[in-house]
């Protein structure tokens, strides 16, 4: 996952290669959606146990991105997928400012690993209990909000404000330990989530992360290769700070505006992480199903570049099957990643027309070295 060019290309074009059963296919203004307006915590986590599938492996935590230019298909992403649908995502944070340019009215992050469920439970109680921007930054990092930063505050001055160790030195031990047990009591006290000890320990592993890198950390950061500045990959920092193609800041901590729509969808419960594979046979499915009853639409449903290992794990036609069930319409929109050029630090060839025109194909009817199909616009 080190190398990608991210790419947009409508779901429904998957199931007009003929390679996949047809699903039902959904009129966005037929009806409105019954897709809740909250959620209480037990229905969460309900949603969470009934859906998810066991853990999984992947080689690495993923505890950040690693797509330095993964916003850069933004403005075409909001001309293509409507707003207020559903979002489908895996991964780490770069789904946030995916949400951001999209406002969906629910979630599903699913992702093979349970430590990606962690990473999303943390976040879910640092938007929580952050007012804003600079105090979400402050605590994600455990250090004291410096002065001078207000709503117009900019994502790089923001960023610049915690890097310098001179004006916010990171927290000492007991300050990282308060906040983390406030992290555990907001989960488990105040939103009532029965995690058990290994799930409480692997918020404690992801928090202890951030706590320790600081807004230097990295996607391998956390990995014996990835020592203490995590090589030369992107950084959160980087990443906070980076723009689209046309020099606008999209990132989810660009404006107070961006942080106050996740902040609100987190504290109504409608950002449910799962764990499942996307060739699994159980948390697409489920997925599906719910939205089907609901009569809602997947807007956008953010791959990563997971679909090379279902290629490789011997799962495509599982996930074309899964992706068949889920309720698409005309909008409906993947965002995916592809192998690119370059070198770290998300180095990426990016090219927006390629972006969307070359897409991953579905079925051994495709046309590349690995299934590749030109989808013409």
């Amino acid at each position: 996952m080190r190398t990608r060019r991210l790419t947009v290309v409508s779901l429904a074009a998957v199931l007009a290669i003929g390679l996949v059963a047809r699903p039902a296919l959904v009129a966005s203004a037929a009806r409105s959606d019954t897709l809740p307006a909250k959620l209480s915590g037990t229905e969460l986590w309900k949603l969470i146990e009934e859906f998810s599938e066991p853990d999984g492996y992947f080689r690495s935590d993923n505890l950040l991105s690693n797509e330095l230019w993964f916003q850069w298909v933004i403005p075409e992403l909001v001309q293509r997928a409507p707003q207020g649908g559903v979002y489908l995502g895996v991964g780490p944070e770069q789904n946030f400012t995916y949400i951001a340019a999209l406002k969906p009215k629910m979630v599903f992050i699913t992702d093979v690993r349970r430590g990606n469920l962690h990473t999303h439970l943390m976040y879910k109680a640092l938007f929580e209990l952050s007012a804003d921007r600079a105090d979400f930054f402050a605590r994600l990092f455990t250090k004291k909000r410096p002065p001078g930063l207000t709503a117009k505050s900019t994502a790089s001055e923001l960023v610049t404000a915690y890097w310098d160790s001179s004006r916010t030195p990171t927290g000492p031990d007991s300050a990282y330990k308060e906040n983390l047990e406030a992290i555990k009591d907001h989960l488990t006290k105040t939103r009532s989530l029965p995690l058990g000890k290994a799930d409480l320990d692997g918020i404690d592993y992801v928090y202890s992360n951030f706590y320790w890198f600081g807004p230097a950390i990295t996607y391998n950061s956390s990995t014996s290769a990835g020592g203490r500045g995590g090589g030369n990959m992107a950084s959160y920092g980087d990443l906070m700070i980076a723009t689209d193609g046309a020099s606008v800041s999209r990132s989810y901590l660009a404006s107070e505006e961006s942080y106050r729509f996740l902040k609100d969808l987190h504290e109504r419960n409608l950002v449910v992480p799962l764990v499942g594979n996307f060739g699994g046979s159980k948390a697409l499915r489920a997925i599906g199903r719910y939205l089907k009853e609901r009569g809602a639409t997947v807007a956008a449903f953010y791959l990563s570049n997971v679909e090379q290992y279902l290629r490789q794990d011997g799962l495509w036609q599982m996930f074309c099957g899964n992706v068949a069930s889920l309720p698409l319409d005309a909008r409906s929109t993947f965002i995916r990643s592809a192998s690119g050029g370059g070198g770290g630090g998300g180095g990426l060839v990016n090219s927006l027309g390629s972006m969307l025109n070359e897409t991953s194909g579905c079925g051994p009817a495709s046309r590349g070295p690995v299934g590749s199909v030109r989808i013409s616009r």
